[in-house]
């Protein structure tokens, strides 16, 4: 709370969002994260599970709602959708007057159906594009390890590299050696003219536009030859979906700069994006990761299911 030269006390409460709906794909896991993390932050939630774990989301309902009803809590703040059916959650996402807002989390393809459809807010992200720059005055020894890492450690998740942007400068020391790790991996390498011409003696395709907005989830890598950071930058500006980006460099000046420049939910400095986690971040559990700017970014937990309201304190005041 702070003063204001009127006398009153000005200050921000934190408040739940009010009632959530999930859409999710498989996972049953979700079913019960979901469940805490809307409790937590005081909200109420509406929970839609895919067809292939409707048995284990509903009896993980059931515990939930035993549970709630042992705590002395209305059992109702958390409701699992019994039906499959996909005219549910096209009526789900129209429901202004009882849905405050909807998160959906799986495939491109549902959440593009829901973006698209919905009458309710939708806190989402589509897809993860994520870049690794090695600059030309990268530590080499971080430069092999971050981007293998971010590349090798998962392939199926939103926070893995799919494209590798690497300086002139840095490519004829760096990139032949990891080329190699990435071959070791069954990696498949899709480079630009100048990265196919270093790695002549590897097994390499010749990268095509499509590739670079490209979320591969598999084991396949996206790399392009820059001259400096303003191409670097202008590439990620393009074919970015605002996950996460990184860059592996030594000049603390640069770094200054990508971490200003580049408008991503997530931006690092000599770390792999795999670290792009709700979790990792100490936020515990997460409902997913936001790559809208409105009205949570990053990984969203407990505070990304909530809003502000304003607090006034006043003792008898008038506006003259």
């Amino acid at each position: 709370m702070n003063y204001q030269p009127s006398g009153l006390q000005i200050g921000k409460m934190r408040v739940p969002l009010g009632v959530i709906g999930i859409i999710y794909e498989s996972r049953p896991n979700v079913t019960a994260d979901a469940a805490a993390l809307c409790m937590k932050s005081g909200n109420a939630a509406i929970l839609r599970g895919g067809s292939e774990a409707i048995n284990s989301n509903q009896a993980i309902a059931v515990c939930i709602k035993q549970g709630l009803e042992q705590a002395g809590l209305p059992s109702d703040v958390v409701q699992v959708i019994e039906t499959t059916d996909r005219e549910a959650v096209g009526e789900l996402i129209t429901m202004q007057e009882y849905v405050d807002v909807i998160v959906p989390r799986g495939g491109k393809g549902l959440i593009e159906r829901i973006s698209g459809n919905a009458r309710v807010p939708v806190i989402k992200h589509l897809n993860g594009i994520c870049h690794v720059y090695i600059d030309g005055t990268a530590d080499r020894q971080k430069a092999l390890d971050i981007a293998y890492n971010a590349k090798t450690h998962r392939y199926g998740v939103c926070n893995a590299m799919e494209t590798l942007l690497i300086d002139v400068a840095a490519v004829d020391d760096i990139l032949p050696e990891l080329a190699q790790m990435y071959a070791q991996e069954g990696v498949e390498l899709r480079c630009c003219v100048r990265s196919a011409a270093v790695l002549a003696d590897q097994s390499v395709v010749a990268a095509t536009e499509e590739d670079w907005d490209t979320e591969y989830l598999a084991p396949i890598l996206s790399i392009r030859v820059v001259d400096g950071m303003d191409e670097a930058i202008e590439h990620i500006f393009v074919h970015s979906s605002g996950h996460t980006e990184a860059i592996i460099t030594e000049n603390y000046t640069l770094a200054r700069r990508f971490l200003a420049e580049v408008d991503s939910s997530s931006v690092m400095v000599n770390a792999s994006t795999r670290f792009a986690d709700g979790f990792e971040y100490g936020l515990g559990a997460e409902i997913g990761i936001s790559t809208d700017k409105i009205h949570t970014r990053g990984p969203v937990g407990l505070e990304g299911l909530t809003s502000q309201k304003y607090i006034v304190l006043g003792d008898g005041h008038i506006r003259g």
